[in-house]
């Protein structure tokens, strides 16, 4: 009875301890993915070494770069007290001259073009630290264009081209403190002498051609053949003196013609004359005489006297 006891014993301990072990669970063996096998190990970037970018920094300017800079030195114009027009610093203009500007933050520079000249284009290197713009004044022919320019901040420098219908305007900017330019304009002396010398050519040609002449005196019996030139004269006369030879009114355009006199044997030699405005004046009488222009398609003219010879007007 004992020995059965034991054994009930033994069964209920063992059905207990059946109960609560947990089952077994299989793991896989973890794998490792093979991108993480192939890849290749991260680049070590390596940041360059101050001495080097301060040698790339400094780098010793070329043998170009010097002329350049020389040339732009040289070209420049700065701002001068006898240049000054009250507030308003006053260039002559040049081709190819470099006008510099100074300019300060919040406040504007004015760039006054010449009057009736009409703006094309403006051009700036450097368009965010600077503001540019452009407005008119003056109506007709006083119409005047103002370029306005004015930095965010100092110590900046830029340049600006204008183009127009007559020139062209390089502007280097530059910003300091506080002082400004308010205004510059330009004259211009090769206008100037164009204008001198347009108003001496009317001058010229509102002179008598001679003075003391009277109708009466002159003979216009004189005969023009040859070629057809752009110059070809009008007609010759004169005053029992001296030989006169009107041109057309374009005559100062091209190339002049020079005159050569004609002898009885066909010899031709250049002769005196001098020029008042479209004639060539002859300080004698002639019979014959050629005006003669070009090289390969020579242009010949000849004047002929045709009327009749009388003492007076014979030729020396």
């Amino acid at each position: 009875m004992k020995t059965a006891l034991i054994l009930m014993l033994l069964a209920s301990s063992t059905a207990a301890l059946a109960q609560t072990t947990p089952a077994l669970v299989t793991i896989p063996p973890t794998r490792t993915p093979p991108a993480a096998i192939t890849a290749s190990p991260a680049p070590i970037v390596t940041a360059p070494s101050p001495r080097a970018l301060i040698h790339h920094r400094h780098a010793k300017p070329t043998i170009a770069e010097l002329r350049v800079s020389a040339a732009n030195r040289t070209a420049t114009l700065e701002p001068a007290t006898s240049g000054y027009i009250n507030a308003v610093q006053v260039y002559p203009f040049s081709d190819g001259a470099v006008f510099h500007v100074i300019t300060a933050p919040g406040q504007v520079t004015d760039i006054a073009l010449q009057p009736g000249e009409t703006l094309g284009a403006v051009a700036a290197g450097d368009t965010v630290r600077w503001v540019i713009g452009d407005t008119t004044s003056g109506t007709g022919d006083g119409k005047r264009t103002h370029v306005l320019v004015k930095p965010f901040a100092p110590g900046q420098s830029t340049n600006i081209v204008i183009a127009t219908d007559r020139r062209v305007y390089h502007i280097a900017l530059t910003s300091g403190e506080r002082t400004a330019m308010v205004a510059l304009s330009w004259i211009y002396p090769q206008d100037q002498l164009l204008a001198l010398k347009a108003a001496a050519d009317q001058a010229r040609a509102a002179q008598p051609v001679a003075s003391g002449l009277q109708v009466e005196q002159l003979h216009f019996d004189y005969a023009i053949t040859g070629d057809q030139p752009a110059w070809r004269p009008l007609r010759a006369f004169d005053d029992s003196r001296q030989t006169f030879i009107e041109f057309p009114a374009n005559l100062g355009v091209g190339e002049a013609p020079p005159l050569f006199l004609v002898d009885g044997k066909g010899t031709a030699s250049l002769v005196n004359y001098r020029v008042q405005g479209r004639y060539y004046v002859v300080a004698r009488l002639f019979d014959a005489a050629e005006l003669r222009l070009g090289l390969k398609h020579r242009d010949i003219v000849r004047i002929s006297r045709v009327g009749e010879t009388d003492t007076r007007r014979s030729a020396s």
